[in-house]
């Protein structure tokens, strides 16, 4: 669905606010430097650092404030994360219709970009600054639905049990000095897996219109297909599921090597993700997690610590982006 550009009389009257992670993987004082520069000559500029975790949602609310047209974010997933709750707000909060929200732009500089990736944007910063130039001036904006919870909207992928667990490990290594790279991702799977086969730490799973599904030992909640990439290289756990659809549910009833060992070489092959102790649904209204004792969540890449429940939801046409029409779309599932 697209809407009108920002500003469609003068482009160069276009306030630009570009909010820069630092600290971002794929980031460097020259790349910022000349992003900067490209953006600066065509638009009314406006250049951001972040400091602190959250801060990228503070510039994001101040924005708003401001009347800004067009919030760029130069980071990784976490901080397009921040910057879109603080453009939207609170999920249950009342918007006032008279005030007119930015639209989102993405230029990568994390070390997935799922988001970015998803939206058809190219993945070296340079080329993703010229094509959001060449969006904007051709007005190509789009409007995305987004799934949330009571507090907080996530942009692709939200999950409990093991990949939270894997994210988790992610972030401490993280913080030790190591990159995130694909493979060390691959191999924190997997170590992952051997090491909690036996777990019984488990959850029960509501959607509309069945009965509570009880065992569920790591369940994803999707907005979006694919979130989840090994270097270049798809996975998607819920095919058709996209930003015109309603949330994926992906949800299994054992950590078992033996019993996931199919189910990921069918993900690796592009096949339907199918197992006898998976459900799937790829369009549902809303999604609920219930567990006995706290289990890891994880939301687009970040931990956000241990829950006993936790509710989401989806609001269509929630955001207004900067992206192309043929950005990356839902695809039919393979037998």
């Amino acid at each position: 669905m697209y809407v009108t550009p920002p500003h469609p009389i003068s482009w160069g009257l276009v306030r630009v606010m570009l909010i820069v992670n630092p600290f971002a993987t794929a980031t460097t004082p020259a790349g910022r430097d000349a992003l900067a520069h490209t953006l600066s000559s065509r638009f009314t500029l406006d250049v951001e650092h972040t400091t602190h975790r959250g801060h990228a949602g503070e510039l994001a609310r101040r924005a708003v404030t401001d009347g800004t047209d067009v919030v760029l974010v130069h980071g990784g997933d976490g901080s397009v994360n921040e910057a879109v709750n603080g453009i939207l707000g609170a999920p249950d909060s009342v918007v006032d219709p008279s005030v007119r929200l930015p639209a989102l732009g993405v230029i990568p500089g994390g070390s997935a970009n799922v988001f970015a990736r998803t939206l058809g944007i190219a993945a070296d910063p340079l080329a993703a600054t010229g094509q959001i130039i060449d969006l904007l001036e051709s007005g190509q904006c789009r409007r995305i639905g987004l799934g949330h919870t009571q507090d907080r909207w996530f942009l692709f992928n939200t999950g409990m049990g093991m990949d939270a667990v894997v994210v988790h490990a992610m972030e401490d290594k993280r913080h030790a000095g190591k990159a995130a790279t694909p493979m060390r991702y691959l191999w924190t799977t997997v170590s992952s897996f051997l090491r909690h086969a036996a777990s019984r730490d488990s959850f029960t799973v509501e959607v509309p219109d069945r009965e509570p599904i009880p065992g569920v030992q790591f369940g994803f909640v999707s907005n979006t297909s694919p979130w989840t990439y090994l270097g270049n290289y798809e996975i998607r756990t819920n095919p058709t599921t996209g930003f015109d659809t309603r949330l994926g549910l992906f949800a299994a009833t054992s950590t078992a090597v033996s019993r996931n060992l199919p189910l990921a070489t069918r993900l690796l092959t592009h096949r339907a993700p199918k197992a006898r102790h998976l459900y799937r649904d790829d369009d549902v209204e809303w999604v609920r997690f219930r567990a006995d004792e706290p289990i890891d969540v994880q939301m687009d890449g970040d931990y956000i610590g241990a829950h006993h429940a936790i509710d989401f939801g989806y609001r269509s046409d929630a955001l207004a982006v900067v992206a192309p029409g043929d950005s990356i779309r839902a695809t039919p599932s393979t037998a």
